[in-house]
């Protein structure tokens, strides 16, 4: 696994825990205390674009659970609030996107529908929730609703939106909303099978989309002007992912085998990634499994440009997506152990993936310059706890590093111009923040400010700690140390668990909105005088495919659950712990693993703070399944550490059943639990003043069960 390549303390491991790592405060200002409130309340800026034809960049803030679009305009960069959504009232705002000349901003309100559709109302309005598009001027005056939907594409020009619903394209125009409850009225055309997934053509006078006839797809390009619908290559096969050539003439697509005599993995039966590989290759195509086809727009006539290695089920064959950038096709890939970028030229006869981010490293997020011959893009190529921005051209070449320093900078988005480069910006004491930084590189400056009453100065810097779990996985962790620990004391430590698990925290605020908040309660609690702990568990990313994809993870042996067993026998180990005051507390995977140390390893952790945790993998109680043994709940008979619960009850990612089913449990065997619902609210809560409810309640409780316990007297 690499390592950071900045300047870190040497890597710890359980054999060396009494070595003992010092926290830089940063100034006298850092021994005060804050508050909850206090450390959670800047505002955290997510979805940020910028338009195609004008220096002009606009995002979307979450502040204190109110949600409003920003924009600025180069080379001020003076951020302006364009709408007036001033209440902590659960609507979520979603998928901004702007017209070419940054004119436009269109946005969605309302959270994702669940499997019912059914619309999150965590606030419980008798009236109900809907998921709208809406439109907004970036001049100013007031945004409009324009039509329901769950996702839609804005045309170039900014007049239209395109959006899928019950199987059909409809469109709608931007400048005349419908009010709330219409509806859209016909399709934009009519066509047979399950039509969705619309691209605007780059002068929006055409429009691509997926036709999908459960055995087989088409890419289908429709003309409003002719009016005429023409299907690219038609085929057996499942066609998507269309992509546009800057010039509008021809269109790119992955074509993957058709599903073969009705097969079909959603009716239970046999997909044809897993038919054995000799019917396989004998059957399709030669037993390619992906291709890419370059078709004309207008006749429909295409030719296959790549595909995938003979049989190949990973790596290339697993591309999901491609764009089209110049005269490259661009896409990301893991052939190897690290997710990366790569090209193939549209114009090469015999043409190959060239890797554009070689490395060890993976690259999170990408923009384009106006040309589509440069690629910027985050990664922690030079840092693995970190992101920085480089740049490379789309053909292949050297990359360039454009920032460096402790920052964290991720979601770039180029400058029509390009000239500059906006991206969001963190470090270990700066929140997530709008900045912009020199295309050629250079130093980010952050535009937007943090409010008053911040403890920016009290945070401390976090250090990585790299531990090596009982079968040899090696992990990394960051350590918060409390700023006035002094020597020979022995203070509460807490673990920190991130969710997902794909997911990795970081030497700095998160670009994730409930990691960024973790991240701030961990700050809290070491200046609370707890030694807090973050630890990066196998299965996560980061740090490889292999490490990623690491056996027995989950449901079939709960392996990652060895990486918090040896973090918290290395706080146990350190002279600086308490080890009677040791807790766990995490969302989601997080909940999993608390309830799993605290079920099979009370005797460690103390207490823990459980939120939307899975407690049963699958649905089979028999004692003898995988499954079950690597289920919390196995251990009940064990668990004697109390534990505080907190859950939505419309929870979209875990079964509230998962927490009904545990405190049945934890009755029938009179554990200590206490327990917090919210009615109606998802899996991480869309309403700021529960964040500050559930922290506060977490804080009191762990407060009550390892910060005031008297003090252990053995070691």
């Amino acid at each position: 696994m690499p390592r950071a390549r900045r300047s870190h303390p040497a890597a710890l491991t359980l054999a060396a825990a009494a070595f003992v790592l010092v926290a830089r405060p940063g100034s006298v200002a850092a021994q005060a205390r804050f508050t909850v409130t206090d450390v959670i309340s800047p505002a955290f800026p997510y979805s940020l674009v910028s338009a195609a034809r004008a220096d002009r960049i606009a995002w979307i803030e979450y502040e204190r659970g109110m949600r409003n679009v920003y924009t600025a305009v180069a080379p001020e960069y003076e951020p302006l609030r364009l709408t007036s959504f001033l209440e902590d009232d659960g609507v979520d705002l979603q998928d901004l996107q702007m017209s070419d000349d940054g004119e436009v901003v269109t946005f969605i309100r309302g959270h994702t529908p669940n499997r019912d559709g059914w619309v999150a109302n965590p606030t419980s309005d008798p009236r109900g929730a809907e998921r709208a598009v809406w439109a907004m001027s970036t001049r100013g005056g007031n945004p409009w609703r324009i039509v329901e939907a769950r996702s839609y594409a804005l045309s170039p020009d900014g007049r239209w939106v395109t959006y899928a619903a019950g199987g059909q394209i409809y469109r709608a125009p931007v400048n005349s909303g419908l009010s709330a409850g219409a509806e859209a009225g016909a399709p934009f055309f009519t066509a047979y099978g399950r039509n969705g997934g619309p691209v605007w053509s780059p002068v929006g006078d055409r429009v691509a989309y997926v036709s999908d006839r459960e055995d087989h797809s088409f890419i289908g390009v429709y003309d409003a002007r002719s009016p005429a619908i023409t299907y690219l290559a038609p085929s057996v096969d499942h066609d998507t992912s269309p992509a546009w050539s800057p010039d509008g003439k021809r269109i790119a697509f992955l074509r993957r085998p058709g599903d073969p005599f009705g097969l079909r993995a959603d009716r239970g039966d046999a997909n044809p990634a897993t038919l054995p590989a000799g019917l396989l290759q004998s059957r399709f195509r030669g037993g390619h499994l992906l291709e890419i086809w370059v078709a004309d727009a207008a006749s429909g006539e295409g030719v296959r440009l790549w595909h995938s290695a003979p049989g190949e089920e990973g790596g290339f064959a697993d591309i999901r997506s491609i764009e089209w950038r110049g005269d490259h096709i661009v896409f990301e890939a893991e052939p190897g152990n690290w997710r990366h970028w790569y090209s193939i030229s549209v114009d090469d006869p015999k043409p190959e993936p060239v890797e554009l981010t070689p490395g060890d490293g993976f690259v999170m997020q990408r923009a384009f310059s106006a040309d589509g011959r440069t690629l910027y893009y985050s990664s922690n190529h030079s840092d693995i706890d970190r992101r920085d921005l480089w740049r490379v051209p789309v053909a292949g070449g050297r990359q360039q590093k454009l920032t460096d320093g402790d920052g964290i900078e991720t979601y770039p988005v180029v400058l029509a111009s390009g000239d500059e480069v906006a991206l969001l910006y963190a470090d270990a004491r700066q929140p997530q923040s709008v900045a912009v930084v020199p295309a050629s590189g250079g130093r980010a400056r952050v535009i937007t400010t943090l409010p008053p009453g911040f403890p920016l100065s009290a945070h401390v810097v976090p250090e990585n700690v790299t531990l090596t779990a009982e079968d040899g996985v090696e992990f990394n962790s960051q350590l918060f140390l409390p700023p006035d620990l002094r020597p020979g004391e022995r203070r509460p430590a807490l673990i920190f668990i991130h969710g997902g698990s794909r997911r990795q925290m970081l030497l700095g605020y998160h670009h994730r909105h409930f990691y960024h908040m973790a991240y701030a309660m961990n700050q809290y609690w070491a200046s609370q005088g707890y030694i807090v702990m973050s630890v990066n568990y196998r299965s996560g990313i980061g740090y490889g495919k292999e490490f990623r994809e690491s056996p027995g993870r989950g449901r079939d042996g709960n392996t990652e659950y060895r990486d918090i067993l040896a973090a918290g026998l290395y706080l146990h180990g350190r002279d600086d712990v308490d080890p009677s005051r040791v807790g766990l507390w995490g969302l989601s995977y997080g909940g999993i693993l608390t309830a799993q140390g605290l079920a099979r390893n009370s005797d460690l952790f103390a207490a823990g703070v459980d939120l939307a945790g899975v407690h049963l993998w699958g649905d089979s109680v028999d004692p003898s399944t995988i499954s079950y043994q690597s289920s919390s709940i196995s251990e009940i008979e064990k668990w004697k550490s109390p534990v505080l619960l907190i859950h939505g009850d419309d929870d979209r990612n875990v079964e509230f059943s998962q927490t009904v089913g545990l405190v049945q449990l934890l009755r029938a065997h009179d554990v200590d639990h206490e327990l917090i619902v919210f009615p109606d609210d998802v899996h991480d809560s869309l309403l700021h003043h529960r964040w500050i409810e559930a922290f506060e309640a977490s804080d009191d409780f762990l407060r009550r069960k390892l910060l005031n316990r008297k003090v252990a007297t053995d070691r």
